[in-house]
């Protein structure tokens, strides 16, 4: 069963999010800060990461980019920015954070459901 990192701070969107993630057969574990979505990554080893940008303790972007400083397993990891953030630029910016794609909210299910299967199967061919 393929695991998800839910790392959302508002409690609408985390629950909504990761009811019809489990319905879909996936397990979701919740963090609601930068620092507990590090810390979840190293205790769950998540298969991919939903990663809202705007976050207490430590934003998204960081969390991104000290993901992919670190070793692996938790550099490999796939990371989808989740974010409100639809201005020009800002899909480039979560890419060169470390992100792997980009989700503006509000959000789209049929449409991050394509982008969960998309960055799972390009981790798995790059890892051989």
């Amino acid at each position: 069963m393929t695991k998800i990192l839910l790392v959302e701070d508002h409690e609408e969107l985390w629950d909504f999010l990761s009811r019809r993630l489990r319905r879909r057969g996936f397990e979701v574990v919740l963090a609601h800060d930068g620092q507990q979505a590090l810390d979840q990554v190293a205790a769950e080893a998540p298969d991919i990461v939903l990663l809202d940008m705007d976050l207490p303790v430590m934003d998204g972007w960081t969390v991104a980019k000290t993901l992919r400083a670190g070793p692996p397993p938790a550099s490999q990891v796939a990371i989808i920015a989740l974010t409100a953030h639809a201005m020009a630029g800002d899909r480039a910016r979560a890419l060169d954070a470390g992100c792997d794609d980009y989700h503006s909210k509000p959000v789209d299910m049929p449409g991050l459901l394509v982008q969960i299967d998309d960055a799972l199967l390009k981790r798995e061919d790059a890892s051989g």
